[in-house]
């Protein structure tokens, strides 16, 4: 027997001990009445008037013997110092305690407050009860989830027992707010849209599928934040919208790679990338002093600042620059010999996956910000073409550290236009291109009953974990994970 099956063994006695003592180990109420941080704040009215109150948490220390034991609660909210005297309470009291509470215990405690002689703020118990009574040990407070399967597959532990987990995702959140309230604060309305979809539309990428009973229908999860449906609302005269919600991408998962993963995008009518391009440069800076409180950041090697002009570099450039290629006069044969000889692997074999690869090759040595423009029409099959060059599109990426971080677009209006891209994504999809776009008729259809000029740009929590400087697995609540059975 192992030494977690004899420590859960001598708990589960401890749990029968409470029953025998008529205290229930898990019961459905609690009768806190103030939160450890509340406590913390109220402390000095609340040592003056020697209040009486209940106060609840998980023990995660528990020092001293005897007669004085103490203990540090930790609610979520903040920590405190409960002590435990057995002649502050009524002896079967403390003597139950002292025989069935561990570490990793929810209690709650009711007493009075004081300041020890070290000056800590502290709860003098007159009573207690078990909240919810642990069978299985903490992790050791200074070594923790050392092992990186188990922290991701134990998360609840990981963030419990390392304080810079629980921040980084309190930061994470903030971010989310942070551009939430943005895009309100500048006009646009936050709405919801279909995440099972028909076809999937917005973005190129593997889907997952799934089945509808009920319809007898082949389905699919989403890959981009309802681009198709945001436009079909510029169509119904919303001026500006947009959404934060889950996409899915059934493609390889690693540190920086997910399946599942948050994105926002909006849809702004009567703007074009131009407009864009300067929202979104406010809006990152925004996020950037908000959340962190500084503009300038390192991380995978790169160092830049967001707090500068950002920069506009042309897509065509940049590949000739790095390769020699020129993208609006070159051929299969010859950007699969060129990646062939970069020794850059690629997958997909379509002149437009093969294209998208060696762009993604160039863009490795861009620190940013930047905006990237003047994508072909190939790549963006979503996209206006530019009056100047029409094998070319008013698209507009953001490069952070060599990588896409953000993606949009003076979105496409013209039907005509629209439903020959689509023909094309569809020869793409024939010839096992999975990435290709699924063509959407009844999209088109919307377009012919008119749709104004529109930007849609959208971005995701890639950007959060850029600038965090973690990896994007590290930055979720709860990645993805095989079940151990599945091993």
């Amino acid at each position: 027997m192992s030494s977690v099956d004899e420590i859960r063994n001598v708990r589960i006695k401890k749990l029968e001990l409470l029953k025998k003592a008529g205290m229930d180990p898990y019961p459905a109420r609690s009768f806190r009445e103030l939160s450890l941080s509340e406590a913390a704040d109220e402390f000095e009215s609340l040592e003056k008037k020697k209040e009486e109150k209940w106060l609840a948490g998980r023990i995660m220390s528990i020092r001293g013997q005897g007669a004085i034991i103490f203990l540090t609660l930790f609610d979520g909210t903040g920590s405190f110092q409960a002590l435990f005297k057995k002649d502050s309470m009524p002896e079967e009291k403390f003597k139950l305690f002292e025989s069935t509470a561990d570490i990793g215990d929810f209690i709650e405690a009711k007493g009075t407050f004081f300041v020890t002689k070290r000056g800590e703020k502290t709860l003098e118990a007159k009573d207690w009860r078990m909240l919810g009574k642990s069978l299985l040990p903490l992790p050791e407070k200074w070594h923790g989830l050392t092992d990186p399967e188990e922290r991701f597959r134990k998360r609840y532990l990981d963030i419990l027992m390392d304080p810079a987990e629980r921040e980084l995702l309190e930061k994470k959140a903030k971010f989310w707010e942070t551009a939430r309230s943005f895009m309100k604060e500048r006009g646009f309305m936050e709405v919801e849209t279909p995440t099972l979809e028909v076809t999937t539309g917005g973005a190129e990428a593997t889907p997952f599928k799934t089945y509808n009973e009920d319809f007898k229908l082949p389905l699919y999860l989403r890959i981009s934040v309802g681009e198709l449906w945001q436009k079909r609302l510029m169509s119904a005269g919303f001026p500006k919208t947009f959404e934060i919600g889950r996409v899915y991408r059934n493609e390889g998962t690693d540190q920086n790679h997910l399946q599942e993963f948050t994105n926002l995008e909006f849809y702004w009518a009567y703007a074009s990338y131009e407009d864009g391009m300067k929202l979104v440069e406010e809006m990152y800076k925004k996020i950037a002093e908000e959340v962190f409180g500084k503009t300038k950041f390192e991380t995978r090697g790169h160092k830049f600042d967001l707090g500068e002009k950002w920069e506009r570099i042309s897509y065509r450039d940049t590949v000739m620059k790095e390769t020699g290629i020129d993208v609006l006069n070159t051929a299969y044969k010859e950007v699969k010999k060129k990646l062939e000889e970069l020794k850059v692997e690629y997958e997909g074999d379509t002149m437009e996956r093969l294209m998208d690869t060696l762009w993604k090759y160039c863009r490795k040595k861009i620190s940013g910000p930047v905006f990237l423009i003047g994508h072909p029409k190939l790549v963006s099959p979503l996209s206006k073409s530019m009056k100047e060059d029409p094998e070319l599109t008013e698209r507009f990426q953001v490069i952070i550290a060599g990588t896409e971080i953000g993606n949009g677009f003076s979105e496409l209006n013209d039907p005509m236009d629209q439903a020959k891209r689509f023909e094309v994504q569809q020869e793409l999809l024939e010839k096992g291109d999975k990435e290709a776009m699924m063509p959407d008729m009844e999209f088109v259809e919307m377009l012919e009953y008119g749709m104004p000029p529109t930007c849609g740009f959208g971005f995701g929590e890639m950007l959060f974990a850029f600038l965090a400087d973690r990896p994007v697995r590290e930055t979720q609540f709860f990645p993805l994970m095989k079940p151990k059975s599945a091993k």
